[in-house]
């Protein structure tokens, strides 16, 4: 057995996160500032003090041996757990959803670190029973420690919190050698779930006329029949399979239970999301449908993307921003700032850096020798691609508005911490890679 000493420090991979967590405090501070030069935000001074404590937490992370973190994850994970309950109860209502714990204005959101939280766990579970792995039965019990918190986080209600951790899952569970058609299925009903609870809203609010095929959506008898009648013809090809072992059956059965689960899942979602939360799914799709309500964050943010050019206007120059063009700047359209300000250099400049990190992360994944930092390296690297990529998207209108920060650059004490601990924990696996 090998061990890295502290002198294998991955430089690469520190340079580019304290470059990231600099280029986050410039714009945060330029987004407190107004057309006329007054300082109306002092949020850059509280992201400075968590910047730093953040790279000391980094930097503690990265000496600590992760079997450590590994032998502890259960308690971790519990407590987090714990605490996102709390939350439901003695929470803080921030922008429409009870996700914060704590007095005045000190206080952490347990969802940020939950996600870390699971993906420890979770990966100390895939590598334990990792010949397992395949069997329907443990799939769903290891989809399952992810499913938890999703649906604590569901019930403060934060929906775009609680998406970051499917992908992160199913990542980790691909990488520890589920099957492929278990992951598909999830993915499938996914993508046709938020297809399905999207239609109603796109008939009333794009469509503007009645289309009768929707009333199997909304009439809540019709689509009792409906729901009644694909998961029956499911039960059939269940029976036909198990008794006669025909490959056809086994996939009408696959996707027709697919299908109904899409369908009831969509039947709950519609009555369960808020209006507003409707509102951004459809503004996603037009953002002049409501363009001074809940459209305005989009058009307001693409304009200010569009209007940076190649080199921007320069750091403090931007106008979208200071003359408060731009709802929540400093923390979900912090990348609408950069983009006016630095053009597309600076956003060359800021996926380069995101890109170094995501390839020093498989890197790591691919050279290390233990199962558990393998697979908690992926769901480490999903969960940083999935908050640049949707983002990022959001800025542009490629993805609908959730409220998912950009990793190092938003504002946040909570998300930074989180973030940095997790490329701490990359570099303790980089140091011990040669580890088994």
């Amino acid at each position: 057995m090998r061990s890295k000493s502290i002198f294998g420090f991955d430089l690469l991979l520190f340079i580019a996160t304290l470059t990231l967590v600099s280029i986050g405090i410039a714009f945060i501070f330029s987004s407190g500032i107004t057309s006329t030069g007054i300082i109306y935000s002092r949020e850059y001074i509280k992201q400075i003090i968590w910047a730093i404590t953040g790279i000391a937490l980094l930097i503690l992370f990265a000496s600590i041996d992760y079997a450590l973190m590994r032998r502890w994850s259960l308690r971790i994970y519990l407590g987090f757990a714990a605490l996102l309950f709390a939350t439901l109860f003695a929470g803080n209502v921030v922008n429409g959803a009870k996700s914060w714990l704590g007095v005045w204005e000190l206080g952490i959101q347990p969802s940020e670190f939950c996600k870390l939280a699971t993906i420890l766990y979770l990966a100390h579970i895939l590598d334990k029973y990792s010949s397992q792995i395949k069997d329907l039965r443990y799939f769903i019990l290891f989809f399952g420690i992810a499913l938890i918190p999703v649906g604590l986080i569901l019930m403060q209600p934060d929906l775009g919190t609680a998406a970051v951790y499917i992908p992160v899952a199913l990542s980790m569970l691909f990488i520890a050698g589920a099957r492929t058609r278990h992951i598909l299925f999830i993915i499938l009903t996914g993508f046709l779930l938020v297809f399905l609870t999207m239609l109603p809203p796109y008939e009333i609010y794009l469509a503007k006329r009645t289309i009768p095929a929707m009333s199997l959506l909304t009439d809540k008898t019709l689509a009792a029949y409906l729901i009644a009648a694909v998961g029956f013809i499911c039960a059939l090809a269940l029976t036909g399979y198990f008794l006669i072992k025909k490959t056809y059956f086994y996939w009408l059965a696959f996707f027709s239970m697919i299908l109904t689960l899409a369908l009831a899942g969509s039947f709950v979602f519609r009555g369960a999301l808020k209006e507003y939360q409707i509102m951004r799914l459809i503004v996603f799709l037009d953002p002049n449908v409501d363009p001074r309500g809940a459209g305005w964050n989009i058009i307001q943010s693409v304009t200010a993307v569009g209007s940076g050019g190649l080199w921007g206007k320069g750091f403090l120059k931007g106008t979208q921003s200071h003359y408060r063009y731009i709802p929540q700047q400093s923390t979900d359209f912090i990348f609408s700032i950069l983009s006016e300000e630095w053009g597309f250099a600076g956003v060359t400049l800021v996926f380069a850096l995101f890109l170094i990190i995501i390839i020093r992360g498989i890197f790591i994944i691919r050279t290390t020798k233990d199962g558990f930092a393998a697979i908690a390296s992926t769901g480490i690297i999903m969960m940083i691609f999935f908050h640049f990529a949707v983002n990022v998207g959001m800025a542009i209108s490629l993805m609908p508005v959730t409220g998912i920060p950009l990793f190092f650059l938003s504002y946040g004490g909570s998300s930074l911490w989180s973030v940095l601990i997790s490329i701490g924990l990359l570099m303790s696996f980089y140091l011990r890679r040669f580890k088994i």
